[in-house]
C-alpha cells in the first residue's frame, strides 16, 4: 500500500475511534407489526446540541426514529455534537460511512449536510428544520437529489396556542420567551404566530417577548437558568401565561410558573413546544404546563425513513403543517378542553385559507 493511501486510511480510523464513544447503537426491531417486513437499511440520526433527553426537540426526533425501528423494522444509530457543534460535519460523513439514511436535527447542519451529501451521492440524507435549498445557484434548487429538508409551519401551530393563551389569560398580559434570535427568523416565526393567535381573540391583549441570546451565540437553546430568570420577570410584571420556543431552556420557564405560584399563590401558567411537555417536564410541574405547541418532529423523521425504504425521496423541502397535523396543540391535563371547540374551529380556517397566520412579528 502506497504511504500516501496508509496514512489516509490510518487518519480515517483515528476519526472513527474519536467518534465512536459518541455513537449509541440502537437494535431495532426484525419485522413490522403492520406487514412491512424488515427494511433492510440502517439509518444514523445525529442529535443537534443537547441530544436524547432534551424534553422537547431532540426526544421528538428519536420518537421518530424508535417508531421506525418498531413498524419499519429498520436499525440506527443515534450521535450528538459536541458543545460547540464544530464536529458536526465529522459526525454527518460518519454516519454516511455506516448507514443508507443520515438524519441531521436542526437547521445548523444545513452547511454540512450540503456538502458531506454532495459526495455520499448514494446516501440519502435529510435535514430538520432547513429546506435544503441552494439559493446561491443559478436558478436556486436543491443541493442535491439525494438530499431533503424537512421543514414545518410553527406559525400556524404557534397561533393556535397563542388563541390559547389569549382565551385563558386572566390579566390581559401573556410573555413570549425564545432561545435564539436571528437565525433565518426560525424562532421569530414562532412569536409572530403566537402574537397573532393571541390577538385574534383578544385585540387588546398585551404581550412581552425576550430573546435569550441572539446567533451566532446559541446557548440560549441550553440556557434554562436564564429562561427561568426571564419567566420570573414576566410573571412579576403581571403576565399570566409564557409561552417558549428555546428548546432545552424551557425547562426554566417551567420552574418559574411553579415558583411564582406558589410563592403568590395566584397561579401562572406555561405553554410547551415541539413535544407534548405534559408528559416530559418533571410531575412536579405538570400542573402548571397548560398546552404544548405541538411540531411533529417525530412525523417528518418517520416518513423520511419510509420515503427511503419507498425510493421516493423528494430533495428540496417538504413542509409540514397544519393540513396533515405536522403541527398542533396538545389537550393533555384536560387545561384547554373548554376551549379546545374554539381552537378547532380556528386551525380549519387556517388550513382553508380564512386566515393567514404572519411569520414575522
Amino acid at each position: 500500500m502506497a504511504k500516501s493511501a496508509f496514512r489516509h486510511v490510518a487518519k480515517r480510523l483515528m476519526v472513527m475511534l474519536a467518534l465512536l464513544s459518541s455513537l449509541v447503537l440502537v437494535a431495532a426491531a426484525c419485522s413490522s407489526d403492520d406487514g412491512g417486513g424488515d427494511a433492510g437499511i440502517s439509518v444514523g440520526l445525529v442529535f443537534d446540541i443537547g441530544g436524547r433527553g432534551d424534553q422537547s426537540f431532540n426526544d421528538s426526533a428519536a420518537a421518530g426514529i424508535e417508531r421506525a425501528a418498531d413498524e419499519l423494522g429498520i436499525s440506527f444509530t443515534e450521535a450528538s455534537p459536541n458543545a460547540d457543534g464544530s464536529n458536526r460535519a465529522e459526525l454527518l460523513q460518519l454516519a454516511a460511512d455506516e448507514h443508507d439514511v443520515v438524519l441531521a436535527v436542526g437547521f445548523l447542519f444545513e452547511g454540512d449536510a450540503a456538502a458531506v451529501g454532495s459526495v455520499n451521492p448514494d446516501t440519502k440524507f435529510g435535514v430538520v428544520d432547513s429546506a435544503m435549498l441552494d439559493f446561491g445557484a443559478d436558478p436556486p434548487g436543491p443541493y442535491g437529489d439525494n438530499i431533503a429538508g424537512l421543514v414545518f409551519a410553527e406559525h400556524q401551530g404557534s397561533f393556535l396556542v397563542g388563541a390559547a393563551a389569549g382565551l385563558k389569560s386572566q390579566t390581559g398580559k401573556i410573555g413570549f420567551i425564545g432561545g435564539v434570535a436571528n437565525v433565518g427568523g426560525l424562532i421569530e416565526k414562532f412569536q409572530a404566530g403566537f402574537e397573532a393567535g393571541a390577538r385574534e381573540v383578544d385585540p387588546g391583549v398585551e404581550i412581552v417577548a425576550s430573546y435569550i441570546t441572539e446567533a451566532p451565540d446559541f446557548d440560549g437553546f441550553n440556557a434554562p437558568d436564564r429562561a427561568k430568570e426571564i419567566a420570573l420577570s414576566m410573571y412579576e410584571q403581571g403576565a399570566d401565561i409564557v409561552y417558549h420556543a428555546a428548546g432545552g431552556s424551557g425547562a426554566g420557564l417551567f420552574e418559574a410558573a411553579k415558583e411564582h405560584s406558589e410563592t403568590s399563590g395566584s397561579k401562572v401558567w406555561a405553554i410547551g413546544v415541539d413535544s407534548d411537555q405534559y408528559h416530559t417536564v418533571d410531575p412536579g410541574v405538570q400542573e402548571y404546563v397548560l398546552t404544548s405547541m405541538l411540531k411533529r418532529v417525530d412525523v417528518s423523521i418517520y416518513e423520511m425513513i419510509k420515503s427511503a425504504i419507498d425510493d421516493t425521496v423528494v430533495a428540496g423541502p417538504t413542509a409540514y403543517d397544519l393540513s396533515v397535523d405536522g403541527v398542533g396543540y396538545s389537550r393533555s391535563g384536560g387545561f384547554v378542553d373548554d376551549i379546545a371547540g374554539e381552537l378547532d374551529a380556528l386551525k380549519a380556517q387556517i388550513i382553508a385559507g380564512d386566515i393567514v397566520v404572519p411569520e414575522t412579528p
